[in-house]
């Protein structure tokens, strides 16, 4: 009798100390960079860390520039250790009209040092050098390289209607367990080129038109999670698109199993303020 009831008092323990072992843990450090040409960054900077924090261990900061131009005065330009630090670098700036090779080279420095990335819908239409629209043929030159980090080449949109997005690869570890849907009025971004490197996630078809929406990179070995999806407010707030957001960065952060479940530790945490 006494060793059953030794049995449930240390059970009892256990399961105690198990919300415990995750507040324990050290959160992700993520560097949110936003602004630019376009969008509500100011409202959508608020809507991902707040979404993201929700649903993982995961501390957002944010680097933000009130600057709506194609070359927006991001303070990541120039200074190519923005990114010491963190754990993940989130770009969703619109920078589209900034194009020098060694701006795009430090944008890049973090990465190229291993540093995961997610990448935002407009992000996929920063930094272009060259001609854009053209599918990239050699690697490894001023035209290339964002693109290469990305893993798909964008050059355009479609008109602002909704989008059916279907998901492609449901054992990812991303996808596992999220379910396809329709957004709201949404731009649907073109694929001029996939790289070999990309793996697909999810498509999305507007009218006639579907392309590649969602993906990952495996960039010179380093993990990189992409979505064009987010160009209005209604989507950002979505919760089908804060969970897919949310798992991408796990995945890159290599936070998530070959099965999608969440290391141990960096699942929600009910008692952040």
């Amino acid at each position: 009798m006494k060793n059953s009831i030794s049995s449930v008092v240390i059970a009892l323990v256990t399961l105690a100390l198990i919300p415990s072992l995750a507040a324990e843990t050290k959160p992700l450090k993520a560097l949110l960079i936003t602004g630019g040409c376009c969008h509500d960054y100011a409202t959508q900077k608020d809507i991902l860390k707040k979404g993201i924090e929700e649903r993982a261990n995961v501390i957002v900061d944010q680097m933000h520039s009130d600057d709506s131009n194609t070359t927006p005065d991001l303070p990541i330009l120039g200074v190519p250790e923005y990114a010491k630090g963190y754990d993940v670098v989130i770009h969703d700036e619109c920078a589209a009209g900034i194009s020098d090779d060694k701006i795009v080279k430090g944008v890049l420095t973090p990465h190229d040092q291993g540093m995961p990335g997610v990448n935002l819908h407009c992000a996929m239409h920063s930094y272009r050098n060259g001609n854009f629209r053209k599918p990239v043929e050699k690697l490894a030159t001023p035209t290339s390289q964002w693109f290469e980090y990305l893993g798909i080449q964008s050059s355009a949109h479609g008109k602002k209607t909704p989008i059916k997005i279907t998901f492609t690869d449901k054992a990812s570890p991303i996808t596992n367990g999220l379910e396809d849907w329709t957004t709201g009025d949404e731009e649907l971004y073109n694929n001029v080129k996939v790289f070999d490197t990309a793996h697909p996630l999810a498509t999305g078809t507007q009218g006639k038109d579907t392309n590649v929406v969602v993906w990952t990179n495996d960039y010179k070995g380093t993990r990189v999670f992409s979505t064009t999806i987010g160009h209005t407010n209604a989507t950002v707030a979505d919760p089908k698109y804060l969970d897919l957001v949310t798992r991408g960065l796990l995945w890159a952060c290599g936070k998530l199993d070959e099965k999608g479940v969440i290391a141990e530790g960096y699942g929600p945490i009910s008692t952040k303020k």
